[in-house]
């Protein structure tokens, strides 16, 4: 004799997965967009006032070569274009261009700075360093959206 409770618990769980795995099929690439374009613009926001951005010290610490009253403004806007690109969707190549540049100047404290990175090096990361190293998460988001900027999608169906 079969158990058909444990048939129907499996069949109600696949329906839930399959509604879940759509749903983020459908709306993890504007989730993701969004989210992007607010850490972007927000972070380059508090770049316009000076002392609000905790990576204030870190860029005039290791950047010590450029003036700061220039290049901390010129970043801001950098970084808000970046988030105005990603929030909006348009302009995705070049938004996602200059990111990547961004995320050089990010990671350059890693060769400049290496002091200002690591409590013990390689494996302690000081809060400047966790707040560089997060940059991994934000570069492959990036990717991601990118692979969709020529109309693809992902997909919740594997043979699709």
């Amino acid at each position: 004799m079969v158990d058909n409770r444990n048939n129907k618990q499996a069949f109600s769980f696949t329906q839930v997965d399959t509604i879940i795995t759509t749903w983020m099929a459908e709306h993890s690439i504007l989730l993701l967009r969004i989210s992007i374009g607010i850490v972007f613009i927000w972070f380059g926001a508090l770049k316009f006032s000076p002392g609000l951005s905790p990576a204030e010290n870190l860029i005039k610490e290791s950047i010590e070569f450029l003036p700061m009253n220039i290049f901390i403004p010129v970043l801001a806007l950098w970084e808000v274009v970046i988030g105005i690109g990603f929030l909006t969707g348009k302009f995705m190549r070049f938004t996602i261009l200059i990111l990547f540049l961004h995320m050089l100047g990010a990671a350059s404290p890693i060769v400049i700075n290496p002091g200002a990175v690591w409590q013990t090096f390689p494996y302690a990361l000081t809060l400047e360093g966790q707040y560089i190293f997060k940059n991994l998460v934000v570069i492959s988001g990036a990717l991601v959206i990118g692979a969709t900027v020529r109309g693809g999608n992902l997909s919740a169906n594997p043979t699709e």
